[in-house]
């Protein structure tokens, strides 16, 4: 893990960016001594996106899975799904 004040970053951003690329670590910027922000790969920062909508996608299935079993209705058929959009 690497940390550097907000000061230094405006003079080593070439630095801060290319230890964050090599690394896949965050590099963490500091403000008296907090850290208030964070340089990441572009790519792990992708991958962190879509491993968030995916758990998104998990808890709202699991959401439904509920609220179907606390109701005691099953899943509508899909066909049933078109026809009530006017795609069937």
């Amino acid at each position: 893990m690497s940390e550097m004040t907000v000061t230094d970053a405006r003079s080593r951003l070439s630095e801060a960016v290319d230890t964050a690329r090599v690394s896949h670590e965050p590099v963490y910027l500091l403000r008296r001594g907090r850290r208030v922000a964070a340089l990441i790969d572009a790519v792990d920062l992708a991958h962190l996106i879509e491993a968030a909508e995916d758990l998104e996608d998990l808890r709202a299935a699991n959401a439904a899975r509920t609220e179907m079993a606390d109701t005691g209705e099953g899943p509508v058929p899909w066909e049933e799904v078109k026809a009530e959009l006017g795609l069937a």
